[in-house]
C-alpha cells in the first residue's frame, strides 16, 4: 500500500509539474516569444535551457532577465539584439523568467 501512495505521489508530482511548464510555455507562445527562441535549440536568440544554463545559481537571475524581457538587451549573446517587449506585464516577464531559469 505504501508503494502505491508514493507511486501516486510522484505521478500528481510530475504532472503538475508539466501541466506548469506547459503553461509558461503557453504564454511564451502568445507573447511571441517563441518565434526567436526555442526550449533547446538556438534560433535567432539562444534557447532557453541556455540561458537557464548561464544564470544557474545567480540569486537575482529572476530580476535580470525580468528585465531583460520588459526592455530588451543587447550583447549578451551576440550581436542581434532582443527587442524590448511592450506586450509583456511585469507580472508575465517574471513568470516567464522563473519559468526559463527552470529548465534543466
Amino acid at each position: 500500500m505504501k508503494k502505491i501512495i508514493i507511486a501516486t505521489t510522484l505521478s500528481l508530482t510530475a504532472l503538475f509539474a508539466s501541466q506548469a511548464a506547459w503553461a509558461d510555455q503557453a504564454l511564451a507562445t502568445a507573447k511571441n516569444c517563441m518565434t526567436c527562441h526555442t526550449i533547446d535549440k538556438k534560433i535567432l536568440g539562444p534557447a532557453y535551457k541556455d540561458v537557464a544554463a548561464k544564470y544557474k545559481g545567480q540569486a537575482d537571475a529572476v530580476a535580470k532577465l525580468t528585465t531583460s524581457i520588459l526592455k530588451g538587451s543587447t550583447g549578451k549573446w551576440g550581436a542581434i539584439a532582443m527587442p524590448a517587449n511592450a506586450q509583456v506585464s511585469e507580472a508575465e516577464a517574471k513568470k516567464l523568467a522563473a519559468w526559463v531559469l527552470a529548465l534543466k
